[in-house]
């Protein structure tokens, strides 16, 4: 955006009166002060909207000279209008983007402004070098993470005590928890994409070898595919968890489902019922076998901020995001409610305030204790499509449409043809 100038014009019609009489004299002061405008974009709820609205507030009173633009939507609309708005060069100066954008938009590393190129504005020295690394592209800091995310074990304690279990810690101990439960509960839960993590870390574990590169490219062959499928299916057979088809997460508040495979930020929405019903619901390690050459768990950012490569106010829009990212006020409006920060600054002051706490806090402790064994997830593992043709190649072999190699290789040549 550009700086905005006031005309004589227009300070003869604040004289005069014709223009807005309810103008003060501090905002009077603010237009003598040249006020420059940026804008700020962001996905999220009703809730989101109104702490961010917030502390957009609080920034420009912190910074009179600067004044704000906020452009907000739900998910499907913001990345809609975020389509057309990065190919016609008119995004937002500072924007929270998807970890999947950065391949899509910036695919030689210049789509979004080098945030390196600011570091005289942003205290990048929050942020560990491993972190930030989510953000490079071809040599250029692309964008800043808010948080990491990974799919979690979250297990009901109680219930597995019921039938004299521990906590699950390898694939045996949730199938073996699936027998001994016979249906009554199940040990697991999962959406339909959790169950793509979850399958892909058994067979990466299993076999040692990925299902893809960082550029989407499928390196798994027709055989693991049917490792993949064969897995899921002992899932339903053994009563260790319900078709993804069937998952209701309202089953937790009562204890139906002893656990459920779930995002580190979906801790609270999916398991914050059945702990206000007393129940004991953990953080676990993830998923094993005795000994593995992968470990087939991923992390990946929930969500960045990114600044635009077209932006004619650099400085004042990496003021807005280091605001955003390392500021005590931005930190008290914001909680854990996107994560667990990764900015130092901001986690000492939730720490200092006791805002860190709950089953979230304990899941990204979890995270922390193995960041060394998480894998970086690529940009094209979430692909709906894919997810879809997995699932439905599930559903082939438990419905006996086709035999599990049949299935595994149109799995395989799906997934081929799609990328």
């Amino acid at each position: 955006m550009k700086r905005k100038h006031f005309s004589l014009f227009a300070m003869l019609l604040i004289a005069t009166g014709l223009l807005s009489t309810s103008c003060t004299q501090e905002s009077i002061v603010r237009i003598h002060k040249n006020q420059t405008e940026i804008s700020f974009s962001w996905w999220g709820n009703d809730a989101r909207n109104e702490y961010t609205l917030k502390a957009i507030k609080e920034f420009e009173r912190l910074h009179p000279d600067i004044k704000v633009v906020c452009h907000y939507s739900e998910w499907t609309g913001y990345q809609s209008r975020s389509n057309v708005q990065m190919a016609s060069n008119t995004e937002a100066d500072v924007m929270q983007i998807n970890y999947a954008w950065i391949n899509q938009y910036s695919p030689d590393g210049k789509g979004f402004y080098d945030i390196n190129d600011l570091s005289e504005y942003i205290d990048l020295s929050n942020f560990e070098e491993s972190e930030l690394s989510y953000g490079m592209k071809d040599g250029s800091l692309n964008a800043i993470p808010i948080a990491l995310n990974t799919q979690t074990v979250y297990i009901n304690k109680d219930i597995y005590s019921q039938y004299g279990l521990e906590i699950p810690k390898t694939w045996n101990d949730i199938i073996e928890a699936g027998k001994k439960m016979q249906g009554k509960n199940y040990p697991i839960a999962m959406t339909q994409k959790s169950s793509w993590f979850f399958a892909t870390s058994y067979v990466e574990q299993l076999t040692g070898k990925k299902l893809m590169d960082q550029d989407g490219n499928i390196t798994f062959s027709p055989v693991e595919f049917q490792e993949m499928i064969d897995f899921y299916c002992k899932l339903i057979e053994n009563d260790v968890m319900e078709q993804v088809e069937y998952f209701d997460r309202l089953k937790l508040e009562t204890g139906e489902y002893a656990g459920v495979l779930a995002w580190l930020s979906d801790a609270t929405s999916y398991c914050g019922s059945a702990i206000k019903n007393g129940y004991d619901v953990q953080a676990c390690d993830y998923t094993t076998f005795d000994r593995q050459e992968l470990s087939g768990w991923y992390a990946k950012p929930a969500t960045m901020y990114a600044i635009s490569k077209n932006t004619d106010t650099p400085k004042e829009a990496a003021m807005l995001l280091d605001y955003l990212l390392n500021s005590d006020e931005m930190a008290s409006y914001q909680g854990i409610e996107k994560g667990i920060p990764l900015s130092k600054s901001a986690r000492d002051y939730l720490n200092k305030n006791h805002m860190l706490s709950g089953l979230q806090y304990e899941a990204f402790i979890k995270m922390n204790q193995f960041s060394d064994s998480l894998e970086v997830i690529s940009p094209y593992f979430e692909d709906e499509n894919y997810i879809d043709m997995y699932t439905a190649a599930c559903n082939d072999v438990l419905y006996q449409k086709a035999t599990l190699e049949e299935s595994a290789q149109t799995l395989y040549n799906n997934l081929k043809n799609k990328k």
